[in-house]
């Protein structure tokens, strides 16, 4: 069986959403979260923290495996959708960070830079995934 990769930019796109859900959930378990064991933290906003924490390296996970699978998809055109709405997410999720961050500490916006430019990058890398024209490979017959 032979695997063809039908578009890169969402193979790419994939592989760096798994990157960040690896790297999310060792910088929570390593920084993040060992820093809400101080007392002064309530057991209540521990668990909010630490499960809210959790569901963006979950959310990054299952982008990453739709868009590896998405990215061996024959016909494109009809998983252009899923695309384009993964990025809305991104970009809402984008907006929540630098959003939330000015509102209450608008210096600590330069702190979200990094962040800000890999959320850009990925949602990039969809649109331009969603803008490739499908291509017909030998042996296909055309639809």
């Amino acid at each position: 069986m032979k695997i063809m990769i039908r578009n890169a930019y969402f193979l790419i796109a994939g592989v760096l959403a798994l990157l960040f859900a690896v790297t999310h959930a060792w910088n929570g378990h390593a920084a993040v979260l060992p820093a809400l064991d101080i007392g002064a933290v309530s057991a209540e906003t521990r668990t909010v923290f630490t499960y809210v924490w959790h569901i963006v390296t979950a959310e990054n996970l299952v982008f990453g495996i739709a868009f590896m699978i998405m990215a061996l998809q024959r016909e494109q055109s009809k998983i252009r959708f899923a695309a384009w709405m993964i990025a809305a997410v991104l970009i809402v999720r984008l907006l929540v960070i630098v959003g939330a961050t000015a509102w209450l500490d608008v210096s600590a916006l330069s702190a979200t830079f990094m962040d800000s430019i890999a959320i850009l990058v990925y949602v990039a890398l969809i649109i331009l995934g969603t803008l490739m024209k499908q291509k017909r490979f030998a042996g296909e017959q055309v639809r």
